[in-house]
């Protein structure tokens, strides 16, 4: 690629497969304006500008707002090959995810009986529902914590957070099961756990903040059926216990 090529707007749109809006988008708020102007004010693109909406491309999948984009690019101590190498190992961990979702569906179609519970998910992907997250809740201080800290977090330590909010769902179904209401002290205690296991890992939570939070729990299937899939009736029973430990 020579240094003196140059690119129409739309040509950029074509290579980064991104619409010619986003791009308009990125020149008005100043997160990628293009290098040249051709006779009639046409946009031009150069090779370092191409350079910059690769890295923003890779930022944004690693779930930064263009705000917090615009302020990294900008940064004087950006470390390009940095960016690059984090955004490698997010490519391998997804890697990972797909080769264990190809061997629990080879296990399904070898009819393997041994089969637990949680190995009926290893290998499924939260990246559709985080993605959706950050449409909903993208431009509030909680999600932009939530996804700061995630960028600080190894591949080790994400694991053990994970596997702490199963323990915690386990937990719960537990304490279902041994007959305790969802406001007794026992349900309540594991109410104030998942909050502060939110709070610790991910951002910012009170009691209040919690109790709207877990709606989701019911109100959206995708989030019910996560619960449901430990036990049935967790979902509200998870719920009714966030909303009795707000209350005590």
């Amino acid at each position: 690629m020579k240094d003196d090529v140059r690119w129409k707007v739309g040509e950029v749109a074509r290579i980064a497969r991104v619409t010619i809006r986003t791009l308009h988008h990125y020149d008005e708020i100043g997160l990628l304006r293009p290098s040249h102007r051709a006779k009639g004010e046409y946009r031009l693109y150069g090779r370092a500008d191409l350079e910059r909406l690769q890295q923003i491309r890779l930022y944004r999948d690693l779930g930064l707002p263009l705000e917090e984009i615009r302020a990294v690019l900008d940064d004087p101590d950006f470390d390009r090959v940095d960016a690059l190498r984090r955004h490698r190992a997010r490519l391998e961990e997804k890697r990972d995810e797909t080769d264990r979702l190809i061997k629990t569906l080879d296990r399904m179609m070898q009819g393997d009986e041994t089969m637990t519970a949680e190995d009926l998910f290893d290998g499924f992907d939260q990246e559709a529902m985080e993605r959706e997250a950050g449409e909903r809740w993208g431009d509030s201080p909680a999600w932009k914590t939530s996804q700061q800290r995630k960028q600080r977090y190894s591949k080790e330590l994400t694991g053990a957070i994970q596997a702490e909010h199963e323990q915690l769902l386990r937990d719960f179904a537990d304490c279902m099961a041994a007959g305790h209401g969802p406001d007794s002290a026992e349900a309540r205690a594991l109410a104030e756990r998942a909050r502060l296991h939110i709070d610790r890992w991910w951002y910012p939570l009170s009691k209040e903040a919690h109790v709207q939070l877990a709606q989701l729990y019911v109100c959206d299937p995708r989030f019910e059926k996560t619960y449901e899939t430990v036990a049935e009736g967790l979902a509200r029973y998870v719920v009714d216990a966030v909303t009795a430990n707000a209350a005590a």
